[in-house]
């Protein structure tokens, strides 16, 4: 294998020159794997005081310490309390007092009397208005109205009746006369209606003439 080796440089001994090379090749991969980088992009360090912070918990565990304690006192003192009379008499027999209660009072009924006299007035008013003389003037209207007149009142309502009855009539015997000859079609429901008043104005003019 010496043999078939080229060096770079010229050499007396193939095999001495390949075992050199050899040994710095690999002399400069170590070097290579073990180096290390000039800038520093490793994480930083984690300190424990930072993240368990020993000085907050036990500030906190003393406060909490001191407040049980202060429930436990006033708790005593309660019970103490509860089961004696206690040392001071707190009975109060104070009345509550005003300046301006007389006045007050003396207002507030006068306005009340104020009030069931105006309530008196309202329920002891007698009406200005009869109802009875509206419904006697609006009856001699009416017969003022009929009087004068050309026509009957009420004569288009009678004639509307009229109509419908008429036309109901005309529908249900032509379903009838359908039914009998065995023909289901029906004339369109306008020109029925146009057909019926013809006739209905026809016989009305017959008998104004």
């Amino acid at each position: 294998m010496h043999r078939a080796y080229q060096p770079i440089l010229p050499c007396g001994n193939k095999y001495l020159q390949q075992k050199w090379d050899k040994a710095v090749y690999e002399e400069h991969r170590k070097k290579i794997q073990a180096a290390k980088p000039v800038v520093d992009t490793s994480s930083p360090p984690t300190y424990g005081h930072l993240l368990l912070k020993l000085k907050k918990l036990k500030l906190q565990n003393d406060r909490l310490s001191v407040i049980e304690r202060d429930n436990q006192l006033l708790l005593e003192k309660m019970s103490y309390i509860m089961r004696t009379k206690g040392r001071i008499d707190n009975t109060n027999n104070y009345e509550a007092k005003s300046l301006n209660r007389r006045n007050r009072e003396q207002e507030l009924l006068r306005m009340t009397k104020e009030n069931h006299a105006i309530l008196d007035r309202i329920t002891n008013c007698k009406p200005h208005y009869k109802i009875q003389k509206w419904e006697e003037d609006w009856q001699k209207a009416e017969e003022y109205k009929n009087s004068i007149a050309r026509y009957p009142r009420g004569s288009c309502r009678l004639q509307n009746q009229k109509k419908q009855k008429y036309t109901k009539k005309t529908r249900d015997k032509q379903k009838t006369k359908q039914l009998k000859d065995g023909c289901p079609t029906e004339k369109p429901e306008g020109k029925e209606m146009k057909d019926t008043t013809d006739e209905h104005q026809n016989e009305n003019q017959g008998g104004k003439v």
